[in-house]
């Protein structure tokens, strides 16, 4: 049976989009699930993310890592997904042919998006795409401040981006912590190195909640 692929997308770019598949990825590989990581950002963030987490893990990150570009990404994506019950995608910023290739690959889409005025507008590229090529996508709260008016305001605002079946708004939010990028620094996850936290504790809540919705 054919893995599930989850492309994490967003055309703006410090959005989260690595940091969340990075903790995704873990997360979803703690319940128990074969995960492959596929890096087709240039940046290659998440890229040397698992080169760090290999290091510390004593080279047992604890799931299958790639970073390709170009013509391949469609067919490595799709023999990773039948070797493994999760794929997950980061992929590039900017709509280049490897974003579209990406997003047609998903199962679902996930974009995330920051309670700000620049992320909002910069969303809409990405919704569009997904529905060119008839992808489901969720939209993820990211980088949630405490409780201010200004962000009220604007995640009102991202709820009337919703559009079911084809784009939905996760119930789970990422609040603006700290231990989401601390922990990465050092190859782990919130999930791993915070148990305990907040942070741990949306990131499950998130990753089960995708998995729920496919």
């Amino acid at each position: 049976m054919t893995g599930k692929v989850f492309t994490v997308a967003q055309q703006k770019g410090g959005a989260g989009k690595t940091t969340l598949a990075a903790h995704l990825a873990i997360a979803w590989a703690q319940l128990g699930y074969r995960v492959a990581t596929v890096d087709i950002d240039p940046q290659g963030s998440l890229t040397r993310w698992h080169a760090v987490r290999a290091e510390a893990t004593g080279g047992q990150p604890g799931f299958t890592h790639v970073q390709i570009t170009g013509w391949r990404t469609q067919a490595e994506v799709e023999k990773l997904a039948r070797g493994h019950d999760i794929v997950v995608v980061d992929s590039p910023p900017h709509a280049q042919t490897e974003a579209r290739i990406a997003v047609r690959a998903a199962t679902l889409v996930v974009a995330p998006v920051q309670p700000s005025p620049m992320d909002l507008w910069a969303v809409h590229p990405t919704i569009d795409l997904a529905g060119q090529e008839k992808r489901r996508l969720l939209l993820v709260l990211n980088r949630v401040p405490p409780r201010a008016r200004i962000a009220d305001e604007l995640v009102a605002k991202v709820h009337e981006l919703v559009a079911p079946p084809a784009v939905e708004l996760a119930t789970a939010q990422i609040g603006n912590r700290t231990a989401y990028a601390g922990t990465l620094m050092t190859g782990l996850s919130v999930t791993e190195a915070a148990r305990k936290t907040q942070a741990a504790a949306e990131m499950q809540a998130l990753a089960e909640e995708i998995l729920g919705r496919v």
